[in-house]
């Protein structure tokens, strides 16, 4: 399934079963394709299994998918489309109707709507074909590893519907991970919030270290509060780092490698508290919305993660730092056309709106430069 991002008109079995819907009749998911087991989308949307479960369930009523013991769920080999692509058209027929009474009440002639929507649609192909244009034998993709936020997710989300022919991988490793799968090839655009203790800047040292003699860009994603996830009413009344030495506090940790795990651990070294005092610190989770899942089922007091992630699980959250999260991008790179088109959804309202929406972000230097001086 593609990456996206739930909304909060609407519960989220619901939003998962018209997702499925959705993908299925616009080819994103085919015949016979494997869905994300209940688990791993539970944990991409930050949902309970049992929210999952039961969208699937309804699912499988329909006849959408089918679940086969040992195999996962599929899609169904004749789904039953019928009903849905009528719904689909029904909507575009709306809004087509909609846009064009609207034109009609302002005066525009009939011929001039037709005029103006053939050049729209035509200068949209275009962009498509251009960012989907082949360099060598393969269309070029953007290759993304780092770490993780929820904002990646709306970005690979809204470039994948803008521009279906050009492939946006994901993989979370971690802030190091990404620099060094940069470094290593395996990707063109990596995402870090590495904290320098020193100077106290995000990225910009750490990228000069690691990354010596190559040339990246650095491209602010957000800026976003990073805290302590707890549950509905801090009941531990946890505010500090020193906190989580209590012995009645158990704590769930990011894995090494990510900027939250570097920033936890050099903010308990400064304070001279040992991590074997940590009761939890041995376990990790990949994802913040993992972090916050984890607290969500009782199965830890706290965890350190970001304000969206506590709450699209209705948890509390206690904010310690603003952080910058940037992009990094190969130089080499930094001009294809899937790039600058990746670049320019940073820019748009519409990104910015769903990315402030989650809470916890500020959008205002998204997609603006970051210097290195090297």
């Amino acid at each position: 399934m593609l990456a996206w991002t739930l909304r909060g008109d609407s519960p989220a079995y619901q939003q998962i079963i018209e997702e499925v819907h959705r993908q299925v009749a616009e080819g994103f998911l085919r015949p016979g394709q494997p869905l994300l087991t209940v688990r791993d989308l539970a944990r991409q949307l930050g949902l309970n299994p049992g929210t999952v479960a039961r969208a699937y369930t309804e699912l499988e009523r329909e006849g959408c998918i089918v679940t086969r013991r040992g195999g996962g769920s599929l899609v169904a080999d004749a789904p039953g489309l019928g009903r849905w692509l009528a719904e689909r058209d029904s909507r575009l027929s709306g809004l087509a109707q909609e846009m064009v009474n609207h034109a009609l009440s302002l005066g525009y002639r009939p011929e001039e709507i037709a005029n103006a929507v053939s050049a729209d649609l035509s200068h949209w192909q275009q962009q498509q074909e251009t960012v989907g244009s082949a360099e060598g034998e393969a269309p070029y993709r953007i290759r993304f590893v780092g770490s993780h936020d929820l904002a990646v997710e709306i970005l690979a989300s809204q470039f994948r519907r803008a521009y279906p022919r050009a492939p946006f991988s994901v993989r979370y490793t971690g802030s190091v991970g990404g620099l060094m799968a940069l470094l290593q090839g395996e990707a063109n655009v990596a995402g870090s919030h590495l904290l320098d203790e020193e100077s106290g800047e995000y990225n910009v040292p750490l990228v000069r270290r690691l990354l010596v003699g190559y040339p990246v860009r650095l491209i602010t994603l957000v800026e976003r509060w990073q805290g302590f996830i707890v549950a509905p009413g801090n009941p531990k009344k946890i505010s500090r780092l020193e906190d989580l030495a209590r012995s009645d506090v158990t704590f769930v940790n990011r894995q090494p490698g990510s900027g939250t795990r570097v920033l936890l651990d050099q903010r308990l070294n400064a304070l001279g508290v040992s991590p074997s005092r940590v009761r939890g610190y041995a376990h990790t989770e990949e994802t913040h919305l993992g972090v916050a899942t984890v607290v969500a089922q009782g199965k830890a007091d706290v965890g350190l993660g970001i304000r969206a992630a506590a709450h699209s699980l209705g948890l509390d959250f206690v904010p310690l730092l603003r952080e910058r999260y940037d992009l990094v991008i190969r130089q080499e790179e930094a001009g294809a056309s899937a790039i600058r088109a990746m670049l320019h959804l940073l820019s748009q309202q519409e990104f910015r709106r769903l990315v402030d929406g989650l809470g916890g972000y500020d959008t205002t230097k998204s997609g603006q430069d970051v210097p290195i001086d090297r």
